[in-house]
């Protein structure tokens, strides 16, 4: 197992770190206090390759690696959760769905112009009373002729007033529970689509959220993605991607937490010397550094099964609960450093607690990860290749 960096990683690494520092960093705090997601950055991100940084440069994308993806997560969630959360939600969950399920014509008329950048993707599958318990959603597609007619509401969808195009699930024969529901290709601009912000979030701030509504939407019947009744493998598909970039967000937010709080630890005194002589101080850098380290082995391990193109739902469901909790903890002990000054804006550790939240929620809360683990540990839960993989990444 090679555990280096290659130059063309370490490049992209620089370049995506560089642009936070200059682009994001001086500017965050008061996004983040305006609750002002600024669109511009797709722009920039798409200037910069990253819009489909893991997609074949056949489909508009950069042909890089799945570690490539995870990089580009760690660097923009250092700089704030919102930005990783719109790369996620763009490429992980709607662009390399797309890449696995969608027909040569989705592909030509949705993946390349989203993998450019030109156009913006987003994903529905929650909704007010189906989260965990995907099988409860409400939402509805009755066959009519060419189209399908959609009814229902999705909740909690990033970038939910700014994409262009969704990824959306709804039953289309209820009594099948699961195995009757289907995915669809849904696009802002038409007829019956509408959308609206959620606003007194806790966290992400500058984030985009929000809920999508349907009222007799008609869907093409050449927007079925997959077939009628695959729309759970496709969505748990989905979540595999999803969920390997929130994990490589959370390394992001760990090095974000470590690297503000050792430089607070050379600038404070207490008692006649640096807190980062302080033992108890010391105990929370050394729980961070494992943290760090510990989470990003397990994200490029599930990566590096990506790139085989093998199936990675147990490596990737771990790598997102641990990583998730242990940006969580990091981001607790960060305000614990700053003492009274993490408490207030003054300094961004209070904001790194408020983002930390989401992640250990959204995409498998981490009680929904710990009974997966233990249920591939008892024998209970074991997967089967699927039908449509996402290609392995050709190393030649």
């Amino acid at each position: 197992m090679d555990f280096n960096f290659s130059e063309e990683q370490n490049m992209l690494r620089k370049t995506v770190r560089d642009y936070v520092d200059k682009e994001i960093m001086p500017y965050i705090a008061e996004w983040d206090r305006k609750g002002n997601f600024p669109e511009k950055i797709f722009d920039d991100l798409a200037e910069l390759g990253l819009m489909g940084v893991c997609i074949p440069e056949e489909y508009g994308g950069s042909g890089m690696d799945y570690n490539s993806l995870a990089i580009v997560c760690e660097e923009l969630e250092r700089g704030d959760t919102a930005f990783r959360t719109a790369v996620s939600v763009h490429t992980g969950l709607n662009s390399m769905t797309l890449l696995q399920w969608a027909t040569e014509e989705q592909k030509q008329k949705y993946l390349i112009p989203q993998a450019k950048g030109d156009k913006i993707g987003a994903f529905g599958l929650t909704e007010p009373g189906a989260g965990s318990d995907v099988a409860a959603m409400q939402s509805t597609a009755v066959k009519d002729g060419d189209y399908y007619i959609l009814n229902g509401q999705k909740t909690w969808i990033s970038l939910s007033d700014i994409a262009d195009h969704f990824i959306v699930f709804a039953y289309t024969d209820k009594s099948k529970k699961h195995h009757g529901i289907s995915a669809f290709i849904v696009e802002r601009t038409w007829e019956g689509f509408s959308s609206q912000p959620i606003k007194g979030k806790l966290g992400i701030r500058a984030g985009n959220t929000g809920e999508i509504f349907f009222e007799n939407l008609r869907v093409p019947k050449e927007n079925l993605l997959g077939k009628e009744g695959e729309g759970f493998k496709i969505a748990m598909s989905a979540l595999d991607n999803g969920r390997f970039t929130v994990a490589a967000g959370a390394v992001g937010q760990i090095m974000a937490c470590l690297e503000t709080s050792v430089k607070y630890c050379h600038e404070r005194e207490t008692f006649g010397k640096p807190i980062g002589k302080h033992q108890l101080v010391q105990q929370m850098i050394a729980n961070m550094e494992a943290g760090l380290q510990m989470s990003r082995l397990l994200v490029y391990r599930a990566g590096e099964l990506k790139n085989e193109g093998k199936r990675n739902t147990r490596e990737t469901s771990l790598a997102k609960w641990q990583a998730t909790e242990f940006a969580n903890k990091a981001a607790n002990d960060a305000v614990q450093i700053h003492g009274a000054y993490g408490f207030s804006d003054e300094y961004p550790v209070e904001r790194f607690l408020r983002n930390s939240k989401a992640p250990v929620i959204y995409e498998g809360t981490s009680q929904i990860h710990t009974i997966m683990q233990a249920e591939y540990v008892l024998g209970y839960r074991k997967d089967k290749p699927l039908n449509k993989m996402l290609p392995a990444w050709n190393k030649k």
